[in-house]
């Protein structure tokens, strides 16, 4: 492809190595986490959202659990202003909840946002500049100390007009274009920020390190960011925080590797919508903790009342292979996928595995409100005899006999081959019954007597076909082996009785029983045929006349 010559790399290595998060293999805590979904995320829309859909997703992200909310650039509009204010007015932001607005380091803009943010229990001012090369040289056309002078002197305007102003106000700071910015330059000037604000563990500080445009590989960013968390002044007293972009199809894997380099803090949006490629997918990193044995802190248990909720207010739509939230990421259709989970599924039921080992699900989809019924294993022309066994018992209870398990899963996948379309469970069940209890029969046992005698079973049996009846009369060693005997003398056949299984439908003693007979031809060709009856010899028998009725057709 031409025109990659057009490109270099424009990123910068910290002056020395910083490889320490390198040695570490996990994340042992939740980061704080802030979601930009109402600020970054709405500007993104098509379509942003009103002022009560703003309030409505506002109370969605809260009722998750995030203490820390950014609402909004309250200085770029009536309607972000008149957000705010009705958060406040309103009394909607709980005690126990921070929320945030962005600022330029422009005078009148952050005099604006003061206004917005003027009555807010506690608030987070977030004012940025951008610092990187192109942005000094090509936007601004200034020098690195007049750049550093733009953060310093909004510095002190947010300090100075946090005194005046009603709440609790915490500061935050963003090199913004960090990606293009010398890693020492963008600590000069964060430090050069921390020294105004001189934060304190009471008033801790936030210094936030955003991958405006993502363009280094992740462990680029993660030394970067280890050099900055070394090099911060007042480091005790600053939460160092991201906000990474996900330009590279990265950021996930960008803010996890960032922590293990030092960060505290992570911002981003629910499913990450965002400018361009979107921001951090906060559901996929906190749901990534959580399959690692970590709380999250996040509570995602409703994942699919949270995507609705979210596609209704912002017009985005989840993917179904978003991870841990889209339609189909629990969803096996190979045959080899299916037959693995529902032996694992059948391991863990056994009570052999204290923690979730199921192969090919990383997490139990019932952490985030999904069925195993309906969502874990679902058919079509690719799947196997284990996944169609596994629908079956566990959206019917039918508990497949093994030697019938590879006969069900051709049959179903010939179904699902031939519609070009995935079969439903009742589809399924109706398929099942279609083959394995075929009204069409050429005759049924309208009536069977058994008395005893020796130590076998005579059976005196009714068989009709059409409107002709035929009792027959035949000696066995049990009342199934005596009744087919019966039919192997009326029809002069010969077949035997190889496989017989039998159980309940559930585990209420009045339930229903099901039957599987299985006979076998002078070839050993295998026919199967099901019963159903409150009756276990009934239902023995009816299994036997509908695998009969296969066998002569």
């Amino acid at each position: 492809m031409k025109g990659f010559e057009k490109y270099k790399k424009s990123y910068f290595m910290p002056p020395v190595e910083c490889y320490d998060w390198v040695k570490k293999d996990s994340i042992e805590k939740a980061p704080v986490w802030c979601s930009v979904d109402l600020r970054d995320g709405n500007q993104a829309l098509i379509e942003p959202m009103s002022l009560e859909q703003k309030v409505e997703f506002f109370k969605m992200l809260v009722k998750i659990g995030f203490k820390e909310i950014e609402v909004g650039f309250p200085a770029a509009s009536e309607t972000e202003f008149n957000f705010l204010r009705t958060l406040i007015d309103r009394n909607l932001i709980p005690d126990d909840v921070t929320v945030q607005v962005l600022t330029q380091a422009r005078e009148h803009i952050i005099r604006k946002t003061f206004e917005a943010v003027d009555g807010a229990p506690n608030a987070i001012v977030h004012v940025y500049n951008s610092t990187s090369v192109a942005q000094r040289e090509q936007v601004f056309r200034k020098s690195k100390e007049e750049i550093k002078k733009i953060a310093v002197d909004g510095a002190k305007l947010l300090k100075e007009l946090a005194a005046e102003v009603k709440g609790n106000i915490r500061f935050e700071y963003s090199p913004e274009s960090f990606h293009g910015t010398e890693v020492d330059y963008a600590v000069e000037v964060c430090n050069a920020v921390l020294d105004v604000w001189q934060p304190t563990s009471d008033a801790k500080a936030i210094i936030n390190i955003p991958s405006t445009v993502e363009n280094a590989m992740p462990h680029v960013f993660a030394s970067q960011i280890e050099y900055v968390s070394k090099n911060l002044k007042y480091r005790d007293n600053v939460v160092l925080s991201l906000h990474p972009h996900n330009d590279r199809g990265t950021g996930v894997a960008t803010a996890e590797l960032g922590v293990l380099a030092g960060a505290d803090r992570l911002e981003g949006t629910l499913f990450g919508n965002g400018e361009r490629t979107g921001n951090l997918d906060i559901v996929t990193t906190a749901m990534n903790l959580h399959s690692h044995g970590v709380d999250s802190e996040l509570d995602f248990s409703n994942m699919q009342e949270i995507a609705d909720t979210y596609e209704r207010l912002t017009q985005m739509q989840v993917s179904m292979r978003q991870p841990y939230a889209g339609e189909l990421v629990f969803t096996a259709f190979s045959g080899s996928h299916q037959d693995a989970i529902s032996k694992g599924m059948a391991y863990r039921e056994a009570g052999h595995d204290e923690y979730w080992t199921v192969p090919y699900l990383p997490i139990d989809p019932k952490d985030v409100g999904r069925t195993y019924d309906s969502d874990v294993i679902r058919i079509n022309s690719q799947s196997g005899k284990g996944g169609v066994a596994y629908v079956l018992k566990q959206n019917f209870g039918i508990i497949l006999p093994d030697k019938m398990r590879e006969e069900v899963g051709y049959l179903m996948k010939g179904v699902s081959d031939h519609e070009h379309a995935e079969l439903e469970p009742a589809e399924m069940l109706q398929i099942f019954r279609d083959n394995y209890r075929p009204k069409d029969k050429k005759f049924t046992i309208s009536e069977c007597h058994f008395k005893q005698e020796g130590e076998g079973i005579i059976a005196t049996v009714t068989i009709a076909e059409g409107d002709k009846k035929t009792v027959v009369e035949a000696h066995g060693n049990g009342r199934l082996n005596a009744v087919s005997r019966a039919i192997r003398k009326h029809f002069d056949i010969v077949y035997h009785v190889a496989e017989y299984e039998e159980h309940s439908l559930s585990r209420n003693s009045s339930a229903e029983a099901i039957c599987y007979v299985g006979i076998t031809d002078e070839n050993d060709n295998l026919t199967w045929g099901v019963g159903t009856n409150d009756d276990i010899i009934r239902a023995s028998i009816e299994a036997l006349v509908n695998a009969v009725n296969k066998f002569l057709k």
